[in-house]
C-alpha cells in the first residue's frame, strides 16, 4: 500500500503476481461506489506481474473501504457464475 495524501481517501495499492485478469473487474466493481471519485490501475512494466491500482474516494471514506467491497461484490459474482455454471 502506498498513501499519497493523510486522510487515506487516496491509495494505490500494488497487487503482486497478478494482471488485467483481476486489474479491469476489480476497477468495474470499485467504480460501482457512487462514493468513489477514481479508479485506475496500471501494469507497470510487462515483465513484471504486479499492478499498481489506485482509488480516490469523495470527503472522508477510507479508500480502503471500497477496495475491500470491491474484491468481497467480485468474490460474490464469481461464486454465482460458479454455482450457475456447475
Amino acid at each position: 500500500v502506498q498513501a499519497d495524501g493523510t486522510d487515506g481517501s487516496c491509495i494505490t495499492f500494488v497487487l503482486h503476481d497478478e494482471d488485467h485478469t483481476l486489474g479491469n473487474s476489480l476497477r468495474y466493481m470499485v467504480m460501482k461506489n457512487p462514493d468513489v471519485e477514481f479508479c485506475g490501475y496500471c501494469i507497470t512494466h510487462p515483465s513484471e506481474s504486479k499492478i499498481n491500482f489506485r482509488i480516490q474516494t469523495r470527503g472522508s471514506l477510507p479508500a480502503v473501504e471500497p477496495f475491500r467491497k470491491g474484491l468481497n461484490d467480485l468474490m460474490g459474482v464469481c461464486q454465482h457464475i460458479l454455482n450457475t455454471f456447475e
